[in-house]
């Protein structure tokens, strides 16, 4: 596969050389090299997989340590990497590394029905602040990850069949861009970059915060139903059947994956294969209750967590791992899922397979196949019905086995995919240039290569998800 130079430390500068006594002078945050005290904690991240090596770390607090930041890394040709929890981390800087973290302000206008957050706010803190006003963000599934870049790669949750993704809803950002300039961002101001830093992660700049839609969400009727191994074939069969008949309303996914005997897990799941499916329904629980009736009949259920909770417990319905680990993953969408393709799948995956990963279905359709009043780079998905992740834990040894086995199910999968693939889901190793370049239209994918040629040409973005700058 065709590969982009994420760029080595410029080879005169050195952490020993660099000298780095104006730059903390002009940042109210740490400044800190390779030798310094809490250097290894300030580089880590939730994907353990993908291990920085910056040349020197800047903890940002605010948007003025973020323009000294980049000005400083542009005066000397080096890279530049920016992180807030690390769940999507692609390759290791070995530049200057920016932690947004410590930006943590969440502001929320209940009138306008919009927040304003900061470039290291959690989830997790808008859906607490958004609850207490009866409204709700476009969050994901997982609500302890990062909320901007989460926003900047389309944002794929919970209630984007009825809403469509969260980018879809940025009513402005500060950015900063490669010179160091910092930057108002609306569509009225500046269109070509409110277009394109929408749903290309940061390859445009620095977004040091966003202005972003809020909903009129209070409760939803949701949790899973978890299922045994040997139901595997009758569940997909019915629930794949059963997505064709909802509207748009209801949001759900299914996830199996033989579980580990481990404490922590609720008993009925310890060391069983286990089919999850995951639902919301946003509405009334009787009527939630009609539509998630039939796949009740599909097995027998081994754990049943449904029930009408506050948007603020959203999370559960997931139940994503909220502790860093060292995970290897791919991903793509599919057209349609017919029986050949479930059976490719169970096939695959399913309890017999001693399958090296966890996979999961996700159900797209509605509002994610119409475009979007404001669009924006990440473009919508006018074809594909399902999200297909699979997603391993990485253990010493393991990469190549667990690389070979994941791509023998996507290759298996062919002939029902679409030609394009969700952009927040690439993660980890698997972001080549070319893999990346899946992820948009051509049309639009030749705009934000024009784009990168006019605010970033030197690619000092490019520890990303990565688009270089067209020739």
């Amino acid at each position: 596969m065709e590969s982009v130079d994420r760029g080595e430390p410029n080879a005169i500068v050195s952490p020993q050389a660099l000298d780095v006594r104006e730059l903390k002078k002009q940042v109210f945050g740490p400044v800190l090299l390779p030798r310094d005290e809490g250097y290894d904690e300030e580089r880590s991240g939730f994907e353990l997989s993908v291990d920085h090596r910056p040349v020197v770390i800047v903890g940002a607090t605010e948007a003025a340590d973020v323009v000294a930041a980049v000005r400083f890394a542009a005066e000397r040709k080096l890279p530049v990497g920016v992180q807030a929890t690390g769940h999507g981390a692609s390759v290791p800087v070995t530049g200057v590394f920016i932690n947004t973290r410590r930006m943590t302000d969440v502001r929320i206008d209940a009138v306008a029905r919009f927040t304003r957050i900061d470039a290291g706010v959690r989830w997790e803190e808008v859906i607490h602040e958004a609850g207490a006003h009866a409204l709700a963000p476009l969050s994901g599934s997982a609500p302890f990850v990062g909320a901007v870049s989460y926003l900047l790669g389309g944002g794929l949750g919970l209630l984007s069949r009825r809403y469509g993704q969260a980018a879809d809803h940025i009513l402005g950002f500060n950015l900063v861009t490669a010179d160091g300039r910092f930057l108002q961002v609306t569509a009225d101001q500046h269109p070509d970059l409110f277009w394109g830093v929408r749903g290309s992660k940061g390859n445009l700049g620095i977004v040091t915060s966003v202005d972003v839609r809020l909903f009129p969400v209070e409760r939803v009727y949701g949790g899973g139903l978890f299922f045994p191994g040997e139901a595997a074939r009758e569940v997909l069969n019915t629930y794949f059947a059963w997505t064709a008949t909802v509207p748009e309303e209801v949001a759900s996914s299914m996830f199996m994956a033989r579980y580990p005997d481990v404490d922590g897990l609720p008993e009925p799941l310890r060391g069983r294969f286990v089919v999850h499916l995951r639902l919301a329904y946003l509405g009334e629980p009787a009527e939630g209750e009609w539509f998630f009736a039939p796949l009740r009949e599909a097995g027998p259920v081994i754990m049943d967590t449904v029930a009408s909770i506050p948007y603020t417990q959203a999370g559960s319905i997931h139940s994503d791992p909220a502790s860093p680990v060292s995970s290897f993953s791919k991903t793509l969408m599919l057209r349609k899922l017919d029986p050949d393709a479930i059976e490719t799948i169970i096939k695959l995956a399913g309890p017999e397979a001693n399958a090296v990963f966890g996979v999961e279905v996700r159900h797209l359709g509605g509002a994610l196949a119409r475009p979007a009043d404001s669009p924006s780079a990440v473009g919508y998905f006018p074809e594909a019905r399902f999200n297909v992740y699979v997603a391993s834990l990485l253990e010493s040894g393991q990469r190549d086995a667990i690389d070979n086995a994941q791509q023998q199910m996507l290759d298996a999968l062919k002939p029902w995919a679409d030609e394009r693939v969700c952009l927040n889901f690439l993660v980890g190793a698997n972001t080549s240039v070319e893999r990346v370049r899946t992820a948009y239209t051509a049309e639009n994918y030749a705009r934000l290569q024009k784009l990168k040629a006019q605010y970033d040409p030197g690619n000092l973005f490019r520890f990303n998800v990565n688009i270089p700058p067209a020739p």
